[in-house]
C-alpha cells in the first residue's frame, strides 16, 4: 500500500509538474505575443511617419523645381535685356564719339 501511495503521489506530482510547465509556456507565449505586437505597432507607426515625411519632401522638391524654373526664365529675360542695353550703349558711344570728333574740328 505504501508503494501504491508513493506511486500515486509521484503520478500526481508528475501530472501537476506537466500541467504547471504547459501553463507557464502558454503564459510566456501570450506575453511574448503581446510584446511582439507592441514592437510591430511601433515599427509600423514609425514607417508611416517616414512615409509622410517623404511625401512632404516630394511636395517641397516639386515647389523648389518650379521656383528654379521661374528663376531660370527670369535670368534669361534679364540677360536678354542686358544684351539690348549694351547694344544701345554701344550705339550711344559711337554717337558720342562722332559728336565729340565733330566738336573738335
Amino acid at each position: 500500500m505504501t508503494i501504491e501511495l508513493a506511486l500515486l503521489l509521484s503520478g500526481i506530482s508528475l501530472a501537476f509538474g506537466i500541467y504547471s510547465g504547459i501553463s507557464n509556456l502558454k503564459r510566456n507565449q501570450k506575453a511574448d505575443d503581446k510584446n511582439e505586437a507592441s514592437q510591430l505597432t511601433t515599427v509600423i507607426v514609425k514607417l508611416e511617419n517616414i512615409g509622410n515625411g517623404i511625401t512632404e519632401i516630394k511636395g517641397e522638391m516639386s515647389n523648389v523645381k518650379n521656383d528654379i524654373k521661374e528663376s531660370r526664365e527670369r535670368i534669361i529675360k534679364v540677360e536678354e535685356s542686358a544684351k539690348q542695353a549694351h547694344k544701345r550703349m554701344d550705339t550711344c558711344e559711337k554717337y558720342c564719339k562722332r559728336f565729340g570728333d565733330a566738336n573738335e574740328e
